[in-house]
């Protein structure tokens, strides 16, 4: 049904824009194969002319300009000017440009690619400016959002339609995985991890899920939601807590002078050692260990204890393969 309205909607569009004097009721519902399958009906022009007067109000929502002109013999007759219905010209200065290649070149390796660089195109001949290569190497940056699992884009159309899913989920402590029914809010990329939060309705509660972690296939389900969709902000800080970014305390590191801009961004405190070596307080919580693995040598836990024995534990089993 949704689609038949859609067709209709953009035949009838199309009728109107393409069109260089007014048409009547009439014309049009002979040019519409859907007002002409509606005035066979029972109901006859009845029907039609109902159909016609919500198509009519619905274009104009969508922000169709549809100029009503009454004629020398008294009929009515409507049409959308090009002119008026055109969008103005899309102007974009060097830094615009930039930033929209840099947007777009951060997919290339993702299954968003091809959106990305048919955007890209489109604009590209709206008036971005030929100088500028989104795609050349000049950056000492090269951006990028790695989308390996195949849950993520049933899943980002599932948030998109706002539509229940099901699926088979590993927990980290667990050996095998479990089913799942949820109603998908937002999807995050988290340190190089994409995350989905979303109600669990089989727990009955707010749940992030690691993308990773699920198994098989995402499975539709019907129905509407029923728990409320928090906003963006609400969910952005249940994915951080949930990977990990809670911090009750702080810890002690030496960081490498010169290294680990991301742990200086997040310092309470930092103190400039003459060694080649800075000290840093940082909050712990949670998922730290994990994160200051990442950065290798450049980095050595003072304390707590406990931290450093994590840390530790995980560089030898990254050691041992």
């Amino acid at each position: 049904m949704a689609i038949a309205k859609a067709e209709r909607l953009m035949n009838l569009a199309l009728c109107l824009l393409g069109t260089g004097r007014p048409l009547s009721k009439r014309e049009l519902r002979d040019s519409v194969e859907a007002y002409v399958e509606a005035s066979r009906g029972a109901a006859g022009d009845d029907s039609f002319n109902r159909m016609f007067e919500r198509d009519k109000d619905d274009l104009r929502e969508l922000g169709l300009v549809i100029e009503t002109v009454e004629g020398l013999d008294g009929e009515v007759g409507y049409l959308a000017r090009r002119d008026s219905n055109r969008l103005p010209a899309i102007t974009l200065d060097a830094e615009e440009a930039a930033a929209l290649g840099l947007a777009a070149k951060v997919w290339q390796q993702a299954r968003l690619a091809g959106a990305a660089s048919g955007a890209l195109q489109k604009l590209r001949a709206a008036g971005l400016p030929e100088d500028v290569d989104p795609y050349g190497t000049h950056s000492a940056l090269e951006p990028r959002i790695p989308v390996h699992e195949a849950a993520f884009e049933p899943l980002m159309l599932a948030c998109r339609d706002r539509r229940p899913v099901a699926f088979d989920y590993r927990k980290a402590t667990a050996a095998q995985p479990e089913p799942r029914t949820v109603e998908p809010w937002a999807l995050e990329c988290w340190r190089g991890h994409w995350y989905l939060a979303g109600f669990d309705r089989d727990r009955g509660a707010e749940r992030v899920f690691r993308l990773s972690r699920i198994t098989g296939r995402v499975r539709s389900r019907g129905g509407r939601f029923t728990a409320p969709v928090p906003d963006v902000v609400t969910v952005r800080e249940t994915v951080a807590s949930w990977a990990g970014e809670t911090a009750d305390r702080s810890a002690r590191i030496r960081l490498r002078a010169g290294a680990g801009y991301p742990l200086r961004a997040r310092a309470g405190a930092v103190r400039e050692g003459g060694d080649g070596w800075d000290e840093l307080e940082i909050p712990y919580g949670h998922g730290l260990d994990a994160w200051l693995v990442e950065f290798g040598p450049d980095v050595v836990v003072l304390e707590p204890a406990e931290l450093r024995a994590d840390v530790l534990d995980r560089l030898r089993a990254v050691a041992k393969g």
